[in-house]
């Protein structure tokens, strides 16, 4: 957990093992996460974002960003809710957030049919930043990374290829986009990462139209 290597994986579950999806807002590990079903989820596997909040955030605002877009195309949702004011790798390293966000996945892989080849990470801010990081340690789980305004990454080892999709406010005063974005991409693309990057007008924000282009960019080439 240390190098923020997660270990759980989706399972090709059969129908007789994988729980019938009920709709809904579901709480995982004590309420440690949130696991949201789009009303249609169809009968095949579905496709599954881990969403990850910003710095002081909850994991009901991680859902917020992305629940238009996941309950019209039929998207699973797992927003953790991060044991401190952020995520581990912020303020001393991975640890404990790495472990909680393996054991939701872990919960849901079990009982749940999702895509082998379906699964993204998310995340707003702090969040945008903890996605970037996990996602390129964990790009063999992990196929899309969908990083809105992040300020830095910090892989310690690096798996996979993962395709990444990150956007960031021109007037960010937050996390501004000189230092931030302007800075992360080129250096992801010498690095021979495929990315899909967009800058909008406004500020330290996920505009909507920016969300239905990041998750619809990941689900049509997934």
């Amino acid at each position: 957990m240390r190098h923020g290597r997660l270990s759980a994986r989706p399972v090709a579950l059969t129908p007789r093992h994988a729980a019938p999806l009920v709709p809904g807002l579901h709480r995982l590990g004590a309420g440690r996460a949130l696991f949201h079903v789009p009303p249609d989820p169809g009968p095949g596997p579905c496709p599954l974002a881990v969403v990850l909040h910003g710095a002081g955030g909850a994991a009901e605002q991680a859902l917020e960003w992305l629940l238009p877009q996941a309950e019209e195309l039929g998207v699973l949702l797992l927003a953790p809710q991060a044991v401190s004011a952020t995520w581990d790798v912020i303020v001393g390293g991975y640890g404990a957030d790495v472990s909680r966000i393996d054991a939701a996945l872990e919960e849901v892989f079990s009982h749940t049919a999702v895509e082998l080849d379906g699964v993204a990470v998310a995340g707003f801010s702090d969040g945008a930043s903890y996605a970037l990081s996990l996602g390129l340690a964990n790009g063999d789980l992990f196929h899309a990374v969908l990083a809105f305004s992040p300020g830095f990454m910090a892989p310690m080892i690096r798996h996979g290829r993962p395709r990444l999709f990150v956007s960031h406010g021109v007037s960010d005063r937050v996390l501004p986009i000189d230092r931030c974005s302007r800075r992360l991409v080129p250096d992801l693309r010498e690095s021979g990462y495929e990315v899909t990057y967009e800058e909008f007008r406004g500020g330290h924000q996920v505009p909507p139209e920016t969300a239905a282009a990041a998750v619809r960019w990941w689900l049509a080439a997934r």
